[in-house]
């Protein structure tokens, strides 16, 4: 299975416990509040921990991404799928705030969704967002996504964008 994918400009690799200070400091962040309503350093720890269990139990997960040529990870974007969650997700959250707004999870996620449709064979993909995560929904936009009424999401209220096929992809 690839546990690594390349882009224009950054590197998506399997993420390692060297990455759990980049993790527990976004989680302990206010920029987390769309993914977490817990300051529980312990609960983060074993959040993360699923991240890279993930991997472990299903050949691939979400990606530490990092700018080519420096392995510090500054977000995770790519496939999640716990067995609790209605649909395959593609998931991202951008752990470094002086990486928001420059392109990089759109250019991760664009790298996740080929290789979940291509590599992975998925038919269909999701990204789960919170009510009021204008910059979530917005980078879901821009990758084709529309919100999806039917569907069912993992919270009550989680709005749910469905991903178009490749083919059908801006």
């Amino acid at each position: 299975m690839t546990t690594t994918l390349q882009t224009g400009r950054l590197r998506l690799r399997r993420p390692t416990a060297a990455d759990w200070p980049a993790w527990r400091d976004f989680m302990l962040s206010d920029r987390s509040a769309a993914i977490s309503d817990t300051r529980d350093e312990g609960r983060i720890w074993r959040a993360f921990a699923a991240e890279i269990g993930h991997w472990d139990i299903f050949g691939y997960g979400m990606w530490a991404v990092t700018r080519t040529g420096d392995d510090t990870a500054v977000a995770l974007v790519g496939p999640w799928t716990p067995p609790d969650w209605p649909e395959a997700e593609i998931g991202w959250m951008v752990l470094d705030p002086a990486a928001e707004g420059t392109g990089i999870a759109s250019e991760a996620a664009r790298a996740a969704l080929d290789h979940a449709f291509g590599t992975l064979g998925w038919t269909t993909a999701v990204s789960y967002i919170a009510p009021g995560n204008d910059r979530s929904v917005a980078l879901a936009e821009r990758l084709g996504a529309r919100l999806d009424p039917d569907a069912t999401g993992p919270k009550a209220d989680t709005l749910v964008y469905r991903h178009p096929l490749p083919e059908d992809r801006p």
